[in-house]
């Protein structure tokens, strides 16, 4: 298993990240960490019942589910399973987001999350769940919790944590523990780590240029001959 390094951004660091929407940060990315442009975030549909919260950033504690079948380890067993899982939502240097990957052939079946497991990850330090799972309780999850998971379904069924502080893949995108997360309703990414404090510079460069387009886009007059022009290309283009 993974040991849980120290965490390297400050305060202002993650504030400023959190500034930021999560198609911002990826935009970012493709210029402070180009190899990165194709993967690292999500990729798959899912379900975000809070989509007014603001984004969320943090490092990222793992663990897998199965429920769609009974456990075979006994109920002694799998309580010292749960309770050595929850200890590692709680160790390291916060804030922490959890990422929970579902390896039943329906994922879903069993929701891992709802008013207990939210409340006891809030209570843990952590700001919200990635999962391909299922989430339900969903009026009476813990506020400001944030959510984004595969579906919402009714029933716990015999769901259990198979592993713990392990590398998983959520909706296309592969963490490990200890990555630094930006997730909000749009999806997630993992921010390297040693490009994190370029991004806020980087997506600023960006929305000025934006802007320029966006802001002439809604002037009178625009057209094709104005796109060019404030693109830098000719008239053949």
């Amino acid at each position: 298993m993974a040991a849980l390094t120290n965490a390297p951004l400050n305060e202002s660091d993650l504030d400023a990240l959190r500034a930021l929407d999560t198609p911002t940060v990826c935009n970012a990315l493709e210029v402070v960490a180009p190899e990165r442009r194709g993967d690292g975030y999500t990729v798959f549909p899912f379900v975000c019942p809070r989509p007014q919260l603001e984004p969320m950033v943090g490092y990222a504690r793992t663990g897998t589910i199965r429920a769609m079948q009974p456990a075979t380890t006994d109920a002694a067993n799998a309580t010292d399973t749960r309770l050595a899982y929850y200890g590692h939502i709680a160790e390291g240097d916060g804030p922490t987001i959890t990422v929970i990957e579902d390896l039943d052939a329906i994922p879903g079946y069993g929701a891992w999350w709802g008013e207990v497991n939210t409340n006891i990850h809030k209570g843990l330090g952590s700001l919200g769940v990635i999962t391909n799972g299922s989430i339900r309780d969903l009026d009476d999850a813990a506020d400001g919790f944030q959510m984004l998971a595969g579906m919402v379904g009714p029933s716990h069924a015999w769901v259990r944590i198979e592993e713990y502080n392990v590398t998983v893949t959520v909706h296309g995108m592969r963490v490990e523990p200890g990555d630094l997360i930006h997730a909000d309703q749009h999806g997630a990414v993992v921010v390297p780590v040693d490009a994190a404090r370029d991004v806020p510079k980087a997506a600023a460069d960006i929305a000025t240029k934006e802007q320029v387009l966006i802001g002439a886009s809604q002037q009178p007059g625009f057209d094709i001959a104005e796109l060019r022009r404030l693109m830098g290309a000719g008239p053949g283009h």
